[in-house]
């Protein structure tokens, strides 16, 4: 049974004395439905009630008329007999929400009402082509659920959290970690690029440990999120997005990491593309991050629209869109083995990063590139101190684009992730690649 950080927000979310409901967004199979149900399950409640209008597409006659609580009591009476709905001890999940509209406009009322805790929950969920004209504006929170991130994926492997504090203090501290925990992180790392945080996927590794079985899985995984697209995406959108979403290998495969539209389609361009990145990013299953013209903050201020890079989400889906080779090669580079990953391995450990940094609710991916000066930082953080650059170096060697960076005077500190240890020298936190999590 995997442990995830969105099941204490979700306790948190029923503890409180808001009456709001609750919409947890996020893409396909990242534990929307299974945190949620086991929160429902849990000594909180009394009664849960599941509603998942794809699977039970008839539910969506209890939406059909008027959408006040008692009317909507009624209705469940009829289409779900047995179900009780007990005032300050029922939780009322709606699953798929998008599938129902009527069903995203009654939230407002569930709200005003009450008497229940109501979550709702879906697959592209950030997708407003369903959205109702009387969206619930004012009656909802949200949670944006990711696949698990790396913290989470050891929690999966059976690593006390009491050990990930001591990488934290570590991390903290500038105190290098003990080179057998060290060593072991690092495997975990790679485990974890190999594998990906997709909840079936990790499960299905702890259990059985076959690595042909999981990368079955993946590319499963791979054909559904095909389906979804063909499913939600807009007719004029669908196989311009399925062709972006399944160009990032390519995309990443090149020097330059550049999201650039004449890699999905020979002479392709922003006018026939632009609208169908705009749909994958709502829609979860993309990570965008935008050059920036100069290290200074806000960075939105000086970010390019058009001039980004592009990262699938989760790293397992990333790593599944390549031949199965690399992930022996990516296993055997754990085993400290002389397996060589060569172009790919630069931008195998860049979109390791993003999705790492990209675990963080609401945060914003930059980067910066000087051709002239030859300096390219993969990464730039906003934080209250000011810009933190981010260097990702796939071995140990020097970072003369981040010593250059960090002359600046408004630059308070930068990191560099390695595969070795811990290390500050003045300015320059050297840091190991898996510390990613805590920044």
């Amino acid at each position: 049974m995997l442990k995830r950080e969105a099941d204490q927000k979700l306790q948190d979310f029923c503890s409180i004395s808001s009456h709001k409901c609750l919409v947890v967004r996020g893409a396909r199979q990242v534990g929307k439905t299974w945190s949620v149900r086991k929160l429902g399950n849990s000594d909180l409640f009394d009664s849960f009630i599941e509603v998942n209008f794809l699977e039970q597409p008839d539910l969506k006659e209890i939406f059909s008329g008027s959408l006040d609580v008692n009317s909507l009591l009624l209705n469940f009476s009829v289409y779900m007999p047995g179900h009780e709905f007990i005032p300050g001890r029922t939780l009322l999940f709606l699953d798929e929400i998008q599938e129902c509209p009527e069903a995203i406009t009654s939230l407002k009322f569930w709200a005003e009402d009450g008497r229940f805790r109501v979550i709702a929950s879906g697959s592209m969920m950030g997708i407003d082509y369903n959205r109702p004209s009387s969206y619930p504006v004012g009656s909802v929170e949200y949670l944006n659920m990711k696949s698990l991130g790396f913290r989470e994926f050891l929690w999966a492997l059976g690593i006390k959290e009491q050990v990930i504090s001591v990488l934290e203090n570590c991390c903290i501290n500038g105190t290098p970690v003990p080179d057998a925990i060290h060593g072991q992180m690092m495997k975990y790392l790679r485990l974890y690029m190999t594998v990906g945080g997709m909840p079936e996927v990790v499960q299905l590794y702890v259990d059985q440990n076959n690595m042909q079985k999981v990368d079955e899985l993946q590319r499963a995984l791979l054909e559904d999120y095909r389906n979804d697209i063909a499913h939600y995406a807009p007719p004029a959108v669908k196989i311009k997005a399925e062709q972006c979403y399944f160009s990032l290998s390519d995309q990443l495969g090149k020097e330059n990491h550049k999201f650039q539209y004449s890699v999905v389609e020979h002479g392709g361009t922003k006018r026939k593309f632009g609208n169908a990145l705009d749909w994958l990013y709502s829609a979860d299953l993309v990570i965008a991050c935008h050059k920036v013209s100069c290290v200074e903050s806000p960075l939105e201020a000086f970010a390019s629209e058009d001039d980004f890079r592009l990262y699938p989400s989760d790293i397992g889906m990333l790593t599944a869109m390549y031949d199965y080779s690399l992930k022996q090669m990516l296993i055997a580079e754990a085993d400290r083995t002389n397996a060589k990953l060569g172009q790919a391995k630069g931008a195998m450990y860049e979109a390791l990063i993003a999705c790492m940094l990209n675990h963080k609710e609401n945060r914003k991916l930059f980067y910066y590139k000087n051709d002239t000066t030859k300096t390219e930082i993969e990464f730039l953080l906003s934080s209250p101190q000011g810009v933190i650059p981010v260097k990702v170096k796939a071995g140990n060697n020097r970072s003369k684009s981040l010593d250059r960076i960090l002359k600046k005077t408004d630059i308070p500190y930068g990191y560099k992730l390695i595969s070795g240890n811990v290390g500050f020298a003045e300015k320059k936190r050297t840091m190991p690649l898996y510390m990613a999590m805590f920044l």
